[in-house]
C-alpha cells in the first residue's frame, strides 16, 4: 500500500477548523490539495468569506490558500476524496474533570464513514495515552468495516499551537509524529516534515506521543499556578513580579515564564 510516491498522491482531510484546524489547512495548503471541514456552517460561511474570527490566519493568507489548494466545507462527502485525515476537534472536560471525548468520538465516526483501503488517520486532539488506540481505532474499525494496521493506519502528533502567538508559528514549532506502524510512522513524519520548517520529532509510539501531550500542558499549567502564587507574594512585598522573572531568567537553566 505504501511506496515513494504516496507522499507525492496525499489529499488532505483537515476535520475542525478552530484555532488549530485552521493553520493546519492553511499551512498544508502550500504543497498539498486540502478539504478543510467543520460542522458549524457559520464558521465555515465566514471562513470563505476570508474571515477568521480566531485570527490565527491573515485574512490574505486565508484568500490566498482558498484560491489555491484550499476547499472549506460543513458537507462530509466532501472529504471523501482525502486519504489523510488529520482530526483537531477540541477535547473539554466535564465538571468532574474527565475529559469529553463526544466531539472527538463524533469526529472519528464521520472520518470512518470515508474511510478507504491505505487511509491514514491522525490526531492531534490532546487525549490521555491509550485514547487513540483504545478509544478511537475501535470506533473507526467498527464503522468503516476495515481492519487496523491492514487496510487503515493511525497516527497522532499533539498540537502545540500556542493562540495569538506570531512569533511560535505552526511553522516553527517543531512537530512530534508517530504512527501505528514503524513504515506509517515514517511516512506521518514525512508529510509533517514537509511543511515544518524546524523539522520533526518521530516519536517510538502513539502513546508515547500521547503522554508528551499531557506533560506538555501539565508543565504549562504548574508554571501558570506557580507564577500567579509568586505574583501574590511579589505584589504585598510590593515588588514587581516581571522584574523579578528578568532578573532570575539571567541562571542558565531557569525556565522563562511566558504568558500563555
Amino acid at each position: 500500500i505504501l511506496n515513494r510516491d504516496m507522499i507525492k498522491n496525499v489529499k488532505i482531510g483537515v476535520i475542525g477548523l478552530g484555532y488549530v484546524g485552521l493553520p493546519v489547512s492553511v499551512l498544508f495548503s502550500n504543497k498539498y490539495e486540502v478539504v478543510g471541514f467543520d460542522t458549524n456552517k457559520n464558521r465555515v460561511d465566514a471562513l470563505n468569506q476570508f474571515n477568521d474570527i480566531t485570527l490565527e490566519i491573515s485574512n490574505h493568507k486565508l484568500e490566498n490558500a482558498l484560491n489555491t489548494n484550499l476547499t472549506i466545507s460543513n458537507i462530509p462527502s466532501d472529504l471523501q476524496s482525502c486519504n489523510f485525515y488529520i482530526i483537531t476537534v477540541p477535547t473539554p472536560i466535564f465538571e468532574n474533570k474527565t475529559p469529553d471525548l463526544r466531539p472527538l468520538e463524533s469526529a472519528t465516526k464521520a472520518v470512518a464513514k470515508l474511510l478507504s483501503i491505505g487511509d491514514v488517520v491522525v490526531y492531534e486532539s490532546t487525549v490521555y495515552p491509550g485514547c487513540t488506540e483504545e478509544i478511537c481505532v475501535p470506533i473507526l474499525e467498527k464503522e468503516s468495516s476495515l481492519k487496523f494496521n491492514q487496510e487503515f493506519y493511525c497516527g497522532y502528533s499533539p498540537e502545540r499551537i500556542n493562540p495569538g502567538d506570531k512569533e511560535h508559528t505552526l511553522d516553527k514549532i517543531v512537530k512530534v509524529t508517530s504512527g501505528s506502524t514503524d513504515k506509517i510512522a515514517s511516512f506521518v513524519d514525512s508529510v509533517y516534515n514537509s511543511i515544518i520548517s524546524v523539522g520533526t520529532f518521530k516519536a517510538s509510539s502513539i502513546r508515547v506521543a500521547e503522554a508528551a501531550k499531557v506533560i506538555e500542558n501539565a508543565q504549562r499549567d504548574i508554571n501558570i499556578a506557580f507564577v500567579n502564587e509568586l505574583s501574590m507574594i511579589f505584589n504585598k512585598l510590593k515588588i514587581d513580579t516581571t522584574e523579578v522573572l528578568e532578573a532570575a531568567s539571567t541562571k542558565w537553566n531557569f525556565l522563562q515564564f511566558k504568558p500563555g
